[in-house]
């Protein structure tokens, strides 16, 4: 494993897998950066271990903060935000952790996100995490944060990871087996799921020019004709359909 600028790189085979681990914490040193790097760790060791080369850069919102407020005011983004937003919607998959404030996401950590297109990350995998006071925020996970990617159409990992301020200490959980057995069985399912990825298919465009027909493309088109004759079938049998006024008449 090698690490440079920033950027964690695994040896491995095959194309190479971009992933970026998105961290809303305000606080430097941050438990929220923490959880962040450590779920990184545990996905790349996952994937390197499965001989899958993969790069994965982390993007730190409070350094981007003032950048963020700029652009929803002026609609224009600064260099480092721009390329924090490109690094976002072009990973192959994303790690999104943020600290929970008022019983939700940061206002950091939405306002980020309300600066990507609705559909710039459909289909991505992502894995949700937190950090809180206590455990009693850990539904925020399901309550905020799956919605709010499932609006913006990515793929979410049903395993989350919730780092309560005990989980770091001597108080952890060890029925649930502790915050770093946790980790490592999150970044095991990621890692397997992004396995089966096909690498920077984005916007790929197949050979007849038609997005639709990028990798994965055709096959997801030949379901979708099936369901347009389905639906085709239904407007047909709407024909048979009897009104309700005439059901009534007859109970007469």
């Amino acid at each position: 494993m090698e690490r440079t600028s920033g950027i964690t790189r695994t040896s491995g085979t095959g194309p190479l897998l971009r992933l970026v681990a998105v961290s809303a914490g305000l606080g430097k040193p941050s438990s929220t950066r923490l959880l962040a790097d450590r779920l990184a760790e545990a996905t790349s060791r996952e994937l390197a271990d499965r001989d899958r080369k993969a790069e994965i850069e982390v993007v730190e919102l409070r350094d981007l903060a003032v950048e963020i407020a700029n652009h929803l005011v002026t609609g224009f983004p600064a260099p480092a935000l721009s390329a924090a937003l490109k690094a976002v919607t072009g990973a192959d998959g994303l790690i999104v952790v943020s600290p929970v404030f008022a019983g939700s996401y940061s206002g950091l950590f939405k306002s980020f996100f309300d600066l990507i297109e609705p559909d710039a990350l459909a289909g991505t995998p992502v894995l949700l995490a937190a950090t809180g006071g206590t455990a009693r925020h850990s539904l925020m996970v399901e309550h905020a944060m799956r919605p709010l990617f499932s609006y913006l159409h990515a793929l979410t990992l049903p395993t989350a990871v919730f780092a309560a301020t005990d989980d770091w200490g001597a108080g952890a959980d060890a029925y649930a087996g502790g915050l770093p057995s946790r980790i490592d069985r999150a970044g095991g399912e990621f890692a397997g799921l992004l396995r089966g990825l096909t690498p920077a298919t984005n916007g790929d465009v197949g050979e007849g020019g038609d997005p639709g027909e990028a990798a994965g493309g055709g096959e997801a088109r030949e379901v979708d004709d099936v369901d347009d004759v389905d639906d085709m079938d239904d407007m047909d049998d709407m024909d048979d359909v009897v009104p309700f006024e005439r059901l009534l008449a007859n109970l007469k």
